[in-house]
């Protein structure tokens, strides 16, 4: 996840990003419709994914395929289709270029392109931070660079060295403020950071088994062995983003093969340690049996809401996540697993309640949670995340979510409640087996102090019309993910938001997207 403070480029510079993604993915469009694309195929989610590569998967396949349903560090996914007979099929190509299934290192790249515009909507009015009710159209890149090397090849003691390299560049629309459940998981609204690549992840995972039963696992970027024990501990420190390892779901959580909504692809009430760029330092320690996962960890939070810097004093600002995982279906004979998830922060947070009766006292000129903000504030919630397999093409996933709300949302979005749904089916009926079509519904909300916050004319850093008629923004999202060869990807995508950043006074808003995904 990405979200960014507001910042304003030259319109050619927005033209040229443009311009460069689709100039890329015409060249390789001409290579994949060349004679040799022609590549055995099944139902498959792509093992480089950009933002969450470690996320498990209970992708269903084929009837002619088999899986089981194995273990990817953190959870429950399937691994090592094998036919019904005794011979093995040829394994889909899903990016550029093969990755050995047993080495000591990973090299792997991805890059991905969004093209969204917005059509105009109707508007009473708009402030600072609103959604704009003009037409318009950006675009972002986001490029990774993943490096991973095993010390050694040892499965019930296994250490792995990781390393992203990231370069991210383009803007959201409307600076990407004024919506709540943003439409680009993507962009980068911060003027500071331009585009020169910086350190995205940089890790150390250690696997302690604690037992001599193992369970397969597809090698990727955040976790190198081909297999780890059934029962062992999992630990992890350094720079990270920890969507990779909490609040996980395999059917919404990957702006780059799947749904692009912040609050679709992320539980929009989690309020998660990160910087600007979605990353944090600290560590996490997991524990993982056959059929449930307990996982806890602390990081460092920014110093001032949605900042670049962290607070390195653990003492007096921190995020505590912790999450239970239980795999367990709710259909007979398929997959399914649902994930309970805790957090609290402690960081330099206001009230809102504080701000507004300070401007109603006439003490400041206009609200301002700034004026408001004191050390060792707490603010905390809950969520639970579940998906299900329903039928071999067929899944299905929901989230909810809750915080406290008395606090200024910090690092994610302005969202105090949540609750989401959708689907996604395998295009195998139309021969398009690796397809997916999808779609979603999320509904946000705010608390009774943050809504008064708001009305009277304060800004947070994602919201601010000047005014609120309040009411709950809801968003429906729906794409067409169409595999056009090997690693490479394009989407069509429609959002429509009614009640942009919980107003009433303005809106529906549609958004339109064309996204190209590559996966070297």
């Amino acid at each position: 996840m990405r979200h960014f403070r507001q910042f304003r480029k030259p319109p050619q510079q927005n033209a040229s990003i443009a311009r460069l993604g689709l100039a890329v993915a015409l060249l390789i469009t001409l290579v994949a419709c060349s004679p040799c694309r022609a590549v055995a195929q099944i139902p498959f989610e792509a093992l480089l994914r950009a933002q969450n590569p470690a996320a498990p998967n209970l992708f269903p396949v084929p009837p002619i395929w088999e899986t089981s349903f194995g273990q990817y560090g953190i959870g429950a996914k399937a691994t090592d289709p094998t036919p019904h007979d005794s011979e093995r099929q040829d394994a889909p190509i899903v990016s550029m270029a093969p990755h050995p299934d047993d080495a000591i290192y990973w090299i792997s790249g991805q890059a991905n392109f969004i093209l969204q515009g917005r059509l105009p909507f109707h508007s009473l009015y708009q402030g600072p931070n609103s959604f704009r009710n003009s037409a318009e159209y950006k675009t972002s890149m986001l490029g990774t660079l993943f490096l991973a090397a095993r010390r050694s090849r040892s499965i019930r003691f296994n250490t792995d060295f990781i390393y992203d390299e990231e370069a991210a560049e383009g803007r959201g629309l409307s600076e990407a403020l004024g919506v709540a459940g943003f439409t680009n998981l993507d962009v980068v609204r911060n003027p500071n950071l331009g585009r020169t690549p910086y350190s995205a992840r940089y890790e150390i995972h250690q696997v302690i088994g604690l037992s001599q039963e193992t369970t397969n696992q597809d090698p990727g970027p955040f976790a190198l062995a081909p297999s780890v024990p059934v029962r062992r501990i999992e630990l992890r420190a350094g720079k990270l983003t920890m969507p990779d390892f909490f609040d996980v779901n395999s059917v919404g959580t990957d702006s780059h093969l799947q749904f692009m909504n912040w609050t679709i692809d992320n539980n929009g009430a989690w309020d998660y340690a990160a910087d600007t760029r979605g990353y944090t330092v600290g560590g996490m320690a997991e524990y993982d049996d056959r059929v449930w996962s307990i996982r806890y960890g602390i990081f460092a939070m920014p110093t001032v809401a949605n900042g670049i810097n962290l607070d390195w004093a653990f003492s007096r600002a921190h995020g505590q996540n912790g999450e239970f995982e239980l795999r367990h279906s709710w259909i007979a004979n398929q997959k399914g697993v649902s994930r309970l998830l805790f957090y609290a922060n402690r960081a330099h947070m206001g009230t809102y309640r504080e701000a507004v009766n300070a401007f109603l006292d006439g003490q400041d000129a206009t609200p301002n949670i700034l004026n408001h903000e004191h050390f060792g504030a707490l603010k905390y919630g809950f969520g639970y995340n579940t998906e299900q397999v329903v039928t071999p093409n067929l899944r299905v996933f929901g989230r909810f979510g809750w915080n406290e709300g008395q606090h200024e949302s910090y690092a994610y979005t302005e969202v105090d409640q949540t609750v989401s749904a959708g689907a996604d089916y395998w295009g195998t009926n139309w021969h398009r087996p690796v397809d997916k079509v999808a779609i979603a519904f999320v509904s946000n909300a705010i608390k009774s102090d943050h809504q008064e916050y708001l009305k009277l004319g304060g800004l947070g850093f994602l919201l601010g019309d000047g005014n609120l008629n309040y009411g709950r923004e809801t968003i429906v999202e729906s794409y067409y993910n169409w595999h056009a060869w090997r690693g490479l990807f394009y989407a069509l995508d429609v959002q429509h938001i009614n009640n942009p950043g919980y107003n009433r006074d303005r809106g529906p808003a549609w958004v339109g997207s064309v996204r190209a995904h590559v996966d070297f």
